[in-house]
């Protein structure tokens, strides 16, 4: 069998960072979280804040040790696997992601410590600011690995001497035209992620009956944050659609599934592309909805994929699936939140068992809607590696295929166990609970239960006093 070298560097990289993503998008999201705890804890003095914070902290602190661990080998790979565009490149790529090791990742290493295992070491504000220091940090660090992300993605600021980018503006660099929108399609992403995984894990408590007081306050909380994000994102990625119509239409068309440009083009909801052939099969599609969506016209007109020849498309079949389950994901947390206001209103939000099935298989759908969202505008950008200038195969390192192989194989075993000994852990954590209110839930029957949906303070005084 021959290897093909680009395929395999690819595959790779895709690998590492497509792993990589799970865990800056969860800390990013539980950084949030854990600050906004320890701000109601300081204002309010409920214990359950308190609790809750102590509780997810732990898996906060095992995602940033995972994402330390993964994020070392993708700089590493610019190296080894895209000398080229480290080359042609390295002027613009190189001080964005030193600035961001140098701002966020020491900032998030230098206080995760006082976060972690200095509640009762610490004085109440200096822990206070650890939380909001390591949380500036995560958000820090998507902003420089975004800004140079979408410069590959709409590169501008830029001028092109000796083969070589220089820099003109470093303003334009930075905020580029797709800057804006996937920043904060990224960070709601990760919001949104953070609170279904608090949403789906407290529900399982809920469905247990067990450390009631805490998981009816999580899944309040987490609920409360699904009911903004979920449509916030949506609006956001229809905008981000509109910017990546206007720069990168051929990666619009792939998403789409169109091969002729069209005037009234249909939404396809589901199809099967032929790539050989140049059209589709199995087809059930809503009319004039994409150019509704992409021009605000029914009858506006949408670029098709035959606009372009065959070896500036990027893969069809990855990108138009990818996209349909981000998308579709999209509409079902929508749906959740939809389910969860009308049982709230009918003050049965955290007794009815459907619903509360329903939200623990939620835990892993922000993670996947992510990796899809990533591989969407990754492999949608190409054959290009920085859009319009540098293609894949010119940023390739002179190395064997036999030696990137060994290297992916190595990686796929390394990061299955790192991810075994991740869910251990975590399940380890959630089994034993908030170690302050196990004690508290072991007797508690129905009728308290239902109590404690509606006055989770009252029950946790309650409860200390009959313990």
């Amino acid at each position: 069998m021959i290897l093909d070298l680009a395929i395999l560097s690819r595959v790779q990289f895709a690998f590492t960072i497509g792993f990589h993503i799970i865990w800056p998008t969860l800390t990013i999201g539980l950084g949030l979280f854990l600050f906004i705890l320890e701000s109601l804890w300081l204002t309010k003095k409920d214990p359950i804040y308190k609790e809750l914070y102590q509780f997810w902290v732990k898996i906060f602190a095992l995602a940033f040790g995972m994402g330390v661990v993964t994020g070392i080998p993708l700089s590493y790979q610019f190296g080894t696997n895209f000398s080229g565009l480290s080359e042609i490149a390295g002027a613009v790529l190189g001080p964005l992601l030193s600035v961001e090791v140098m701002t966020a990742f020491f900032l998030e290493a230098a206080f995760i410590g006082v976060m972690v295992f200095g509640w009762n070491r610490v004085p109440p504000l200096v822990h206070y600011l650890a939380t909001f220091f390591v949380m500036i940090g995560t958000h820090n660090s998507a902003f420089w690995i975004i800004a140079a992300n979408s410069w590959m993605q709409t590169p501008q600021g830029v001028e092109l001497v000796n083969g070589l980018f220089s820099v003109t503006s470093w303003f334009d660099v930075i905020f580029n035209p797709s800057f804006p929108y996937r920043l904060s399609h990224t960070l709601i992403a990760s919001y949104l992620t953070a609170s279904l995984v608090v949403l789906g894990i407290s529900a399982g408590y809920l469905l247990k009956k067990k450390q009631l007081a805490f998981a009816t306050k999580g899944f309040g909380i987490a609920f409360l944050f699904v009911a903004i994000l979920a449509p916030l994102q949506i609006f956001v990625g229809d905008l981000h659609g509109l910017e990546v119509k206007e720069y990168q239409p051929v990666k619009v068309a792939a998403m789409e599934g169109l091969w002729e440009t069209t005037q009234g083009a249909p939404l396809l909801l589901f199809a099967v592309p032929d790539v050989k052939e140049e059209t589709n099969h199995y087809v059930l599609k809503v009319p004039y909805l994409t150019s509704f969506i992409l021009t605000h016209d029914f009858k506006g007109e949408v670029q098709g994929l035959k606009d372009w020849p065959k070896d500036k498309r990027p893969p069809v079949t990855t990108v138009f699936y990818t996209f349909r389950v981000m998308v579709g994901l999209g509409f079902f947390f929508l749906l959740i939140v939809a389910l969860g206001v009308v049982l709230r209103l009918r003050q049965k939000l955290f007794e009815t068992r459907w619903f509360l099935r329903l939200c623990t298989l939620c835990v892993p759908l922000g993670f996947i809607a992510t990796i899809c969202g990533w591989i969407v505008a990754e492999v949608g950008r190409q054959p290009f590696v920085v859009y319009g200038f540098l293609e894949t195969k010119d940023a390739l390192s002179p190395v064997i295929p036999e030696a990137v192989l060994g290297s992916l194989i190595g990686f796929i075993v390394t990061y299955t166990l790192m991810f075994g000994a991740f869910l251990f852990y975590c399940f380890h954590f959630i089994k034993k609970g908030p170690s302050a209110l196990v004690e508290q839930a072991k007797d508690v029957d129905e009728t308290e239960w239902l109590h404690v949906a509606t006055h989770t303070t009252h029950l946790t005084q309650d409860r200390k006093g009959e313990n």
